[in-house]
């Protein structure tokens, strides 16, 4: 042990005896209700600790992150819904993507469209789609800048959903310039 460490020692030890002082006189022939209110407080702070501690192991599989990897490829884990999730960068603006390769083209919804600067009002509706849940009418689009990690595509083609579609779907238009694979959890797109 250095001096330092020494110093650290005496100085915690000194600050024990003042606030151990302390409780001795305030807690003078109440023993017993100073024994519960330490408990009380002994248990509040280890549930904080070990809440902060969990929080790290919950945020990633509440809210699982995509990661861009050495060599450009990008890891997709898979969602507590089943679902993989990827976030564009379409225009400097991030849109979150289910990843559909049942779903031919890149569907934006409304809500993303509107968030891009689409104005839906003034779009063709005049294309269909068939959904799980009918037949829903799209308008086409093109994004001039669409980013994922180090790669970037210009000028893609996209339709918007004129349906209640609650996140965009990422289909096989834009997947297919990748070769997919899922493999214990998480999904691995490579250029």
């Amino acid at each position: 042990m250095d001096s330092e460490m020494i110093a650290r020692l005496a100085y915690l030890g000194l600050l024990l005896v003042a606030v151990g002082g302390y409780l001795v006189v305030e807690f003078r022939g109440r023993i017993g209700h100073a024994l519960r209110t330490a408990a009380a407080w002994g248990l509040i702070v280890i549930g904080l600790m070990a809440g902060y501690g969990l929080w790290q192991d919950l945020s990633r599989d509440v809210l699982p992150r995509q990661a861009v990897i050495e060599g450009g490829d990008i890891r997709l884990p898979r969602s507590a819904d089943g679902h993989y999730y990827l976030t564009l960068d379409i225009d400097g603006t991030p849109i979150r993507f289910m990843v559909d390769t049942g779903a031919s083209q890149m569907v934006l919804s409304l809500a993303d469209a509107r968030r891009l600067g689409i104005d839906p009002a003034r779009l063709a509706f005049i294309g269909e789609a068939r959904t799980a849940n009918g037949i829903v009418r799209t308008a086409r689009v093109t994004l001039d800048n669409v980013t994922l990690g180090p790669h970037r595509d210009a000028r893609l083609a996209a339709v918007v959903n004129e349906g209640d579609l609650g996140t965009s779907l990422l289909g096989m238009s834009y997947l297919g310039r990748y070769s997919i694979e899922i493999t214990g959890g998480e999904m691995i797109l490579r250029r």
